[in-house]
């Protein structure tokens, strides 16, 4: 099992590799699909709102699928949970 600094670690090596390709490619994609013309500044903070929305939700993801006991604490919940008459 990952520790929760070796996923951390993990997610952010992902998301900084995002963010370098991000940035080239919106500087490419950006005028020639929308024809919007950005300084790399505008480029970069762009790219980096999205890379922290990417980091938050890779963490996250990494951290459920790593650990059992958030599976069986969900598959407690349909478990425990009353059941519907009609």
């Amino acid at each position: 099992m990952q520790s929760r600094t070796d996923s951390l670690m993990e997610s952010l090596v992902n998301i900084v590799i995002g963010l370098v390709i991000s940035t080239i490619a919106n500087h490419w994609v950006l005028p020639a699909v929308l024809h919007v013309s950005m300084t790399f500044g505008q480029n970069f903070l762009i790219s980096a709102i999205f890379t922290a929305i990417s980091l938050a939700r890779s963490y996250t993801l990494r951290r459920l699928f790593n650990g059992r006991s958030v599976w069986q604490a969900i598959a407690g919940l349909w478990r425990d949970r009353p059941a519907v008459t009609a």
